[in-house]
């Protein structure tokens, strides 16, 4: 069963939303300002947020900067009575990955909630394994707190890495996201591999690139040592 968290002010609409969701089979948590859903949030791990923009003590655009800022890649939908334009770009800055105006039918909510949580979220700033971070907005990895000299093409490769992490990503779409549908020879990617694999683990006691054999590369923590 899904898990969804709502954050609305309008209880009336709340309780609608959340009654007509679990109808469908999808479990829906309630918050009725932003600083509830924010402590929400950090508490619980959700499929999806469901944040509206006018919320007392923290606003919707503000909960989802903050989110975002701490690596939090939950898809968000915003259901808003706002339609301008400029709103909707707002929201996107601050990491909301869709938008459904107000009144809406039930039924297209469901859909746009199904379909956001096939994904995580692109919009994550901050991302994270074990001591390993990358910082999006300020361009910078860091291991232990030591900042790290990545290239432009391990930049793509690791960022990959570690929004699937810890699942494993197939050498195809490494070489996607690495170079387009320009894909140069074979060895390339090993190569890149390689590089990137001596920079994050080299120095390190334990292991985070892992080969998957005949399929690709994950980055995770299974709490084994690098080799000497």
């Amino acid at each position: 069963m899904l898990n969804v968290l709502l954050v609305e002010d309008d209880r009336d609409l709340a309780e609608t939303i959340v009654q007509y969701l679990e109808l469908e089979g999808v479990r829906c948590d309630y918050a009725s300002n932003g600083i509830s859903g924010l402590q929400r949030m950090a508490a619980d791990s959700y499929d999806a947020l469901l944040l509206d923009l006018n919320l007392p003590r923290l606003d919707g655009l503000s909960l989802c900067e903050r989110i975002r800022e701490r690596g939090d890649d939950t898809p968000v939908l915003m259901p808003t009575a706002r339609d301008r334009l400029q709103d909707k770009l707002d929201g996107f800055r601050a990491g909301t990955d869709d938008f459904l105006v107000k009144p809406f039918e039930l039924e297209e909510l469901v859909v746009r909630v199904r379909a956001l949580t096939r994904r995580r979220s692109g919009q994550a700033r901050l991302l994270r394994c074990a001591d390993l971070e990358m910082d999006l907005t300020r361009r910078v990895v860091r291991r232990s707190g030591h900042v790290l000299k990545v290239s432009p093409i391990g930049w793509k490769l690791l960022e990959l890495l570690l929004r699937e992490s810890p699942a494993a990503v197939a050498r195809e779409r490494l070489e996607q996201a690495a170079w387009g549908d320009e894909v140069p020879p074979s060895n390339s990617l090993k190569v890149h591999m390689h590089g990137l694999r001596k920079t994050i683990d080299g120095d390190y006691p334990v292991t985070l690139v892992h080969t998957v054999s005949g399929f690709g590369f994950s980055l995770r923590d299974d709490g084994h040592e690098t080799p000497a």
